[in-house]
């Protein structure tokens, strides 16, 4: 039996679910999504970031405003993505001064292809509050087409296997789209396993606003289409270590509804703090606190009015949905924890 997570990242958090709970807070961050940058070395089809930020690409965030953001925030774990965080200059500094300092959990997500060289360059070292969660969208021939560059899958299968030999705690991110075959994804998944990967997220694609209605339709699941699909991959998938947590697995194959707690993964960019969600943007603003107070809430997700979150299943808005819920309810409490300790 081997727990999903490091015993520190799950202590980390119960302990500021606890503090929260007891301090009455009803919105509080679990993970801050850091873009330090939002330039990329790739162009991917289903991106939205290079299309809505065109104008901000050579822009970064300095190391000392990410850390305040972290203070700002709260948040115990902190994802840097982007962008391509390995292009970030001081890339190596953030990632330490935020494990050793600060002392949270840092996923680092990338695209691979710069991953090798920062491993034998020793920017980064090991440790249980350090995870590199690689992009890998499907096997070699699909994930090189949706990247639109030759090479791009055998870069980051590379740098993975790198990562793993170095001792890093490697995870992977899986985008669900259209073209996305189960057979294809359960292919992936036991490949990767076999690498050493500590766990696979998989989720559905988010449909952004800037595709155009021919994209959209070609490219993206809508909501039966995406349970469906995730149905047919839970069968398949049974056993791996896959990091979806069992409420989520339940909300993805349509077994039951989840709340949308988009404001437990709040976005800090170059350009302020992103409202109202990691996924749609109607304003920046200038602190958290403003986020939260300003966002009209329970307009969005399943229950609330915005069409934009019609199709949406992703697990920025809907795994800390899943969490929250663990933690009002015992049954699904322990089933999480069981989940977590590896059990099932």
């Amino acid at each position: 039996m081997k727990m999903r997570f490091p015993f520190s990242l799950t202590a980390s958090m119960t302990r500021h679910i606890l503090i929260q709970g007891l301090k009455g807070v009803k919105k509080y961050p679990l993970v801050l999504m850091l873009e330090p940058l939002f330039k990329c070395n790739l162009r991917c089809a289903g991106c939205g970031r290079i299309r809505e930020y065109a104008e901000h690409m050579t822009e970064m965030l300095s190391v000392e405003e990410c850390l305040d953001s972290m203070n700002e925030c709260g948040a115990p774990i902190v994802s840097i993505c982007g962008g391509e965080p390995l292009i970030y200059p001081e890339i190596g500094e953030l990632v330490r001064r935020t494990v050793f300092e600060q002392k949270r959990h840092v996923y680092l997500c990338t695209n691979g292809l710069m991953l090798k060289k920062h491993i034998e360059d020793g920017t980064f070292r090991p440790t249980s509050r350090f995870f590199i969660n690689v992009h890998l969208d499907g096997m070699e021939k699909n994930h090189d087409a949706s990247t639109s560059r030759t090479g791009v899958w055998s870069a980051a299968v590379e740098g993975l296997k790198a990562a793993v030999e170095a001792g890093f705690q490697v995870c992977t991110n899986t985008t669900l789209y259209r073209e996305s075959s189960v057979d294809e994804i359960t292919e992936l998944c036991t490949m990767l396993e076999s690498l050493g990967v500590c766990s696979m997220m998989l989720a559905p694609a988010y449909s952004y606003e800037t595709f155009d209605a021919e994209s959209q339709g070609s490219l993206f699941l809508v909501r039966e289409e995406t349970q469906a699909r995730f149905r047919e991959l839970e069968k398949r998938l049974k056993g791996k270590r896959l990091a979806t947590t069992p409420l989520y697995m339940d909300f993805l194959t349509g077994r039951r509804q989840l709340p949308c707690a988009a404001w437990a993964n709040p976005t800090r960019n170059v350009c302020g703090w992103k409202g109202p969600c990691y996924l749609l943007t109607d304003a920046h603003y200038a602190t958290y606190r403003e986020l939260l107070e300003k966002t009209a809430w329970e307009t969005l997700g399943p229950t609330g009015s915005d069409p934009r979150c019609t199709n949406c299943m992703m697990h920025c808005g809907f795994e800390p949905g899943a969490v929250l819920v663990s933690t009002k309810d015992p049954i699904q409490g322990l089933r999480t924890m069981l989940w977590q300790l590896g059990i099932f």
